[in-house]
């Protein structure tokens, strides 16, 4: 295996981590983020009103987007597998 090669399956291993993650987290913060300015500005200091919407806006992506996230991880392995052989000589 050459390095280019190893570079280039790392490279595209942690872009598709980012961007499995990202479709994750970024929801998650924007929710989060507009229930604390309700919080201040109403002044309700409740965890759960934090925590319950970032849970659900989490969860809903992971089933609006699983199918998407599912396909990212196995071009990702089905490229792994495919190099195999070119890497072995």
């Amino acid at each position: 295996m050459t390095p280019e090669m190893a570079v280039s399956l790392i490279y595209d291993a942690v872009l598709n981590i980012i961007l499995i993650v990202s479709v994750l987290v970024v929801p998650s913060l924007i929710v989060g983020l507009l229930v604390s300015i309700f919080q201040a500005a109403t002044q309700i200091n409740e965890q759960t009103l934090s925590f319950l919407p970032r849970l659900l806006v989490t969860l809903g992506m992971l089933v609006f987007a699983g199918n998407w996230m599912l396909e990212r991880i196995m071009d990702v392995f089905h490229n792994l597998f495919v190099a195999i052989p070119v890497a072995l000589g």
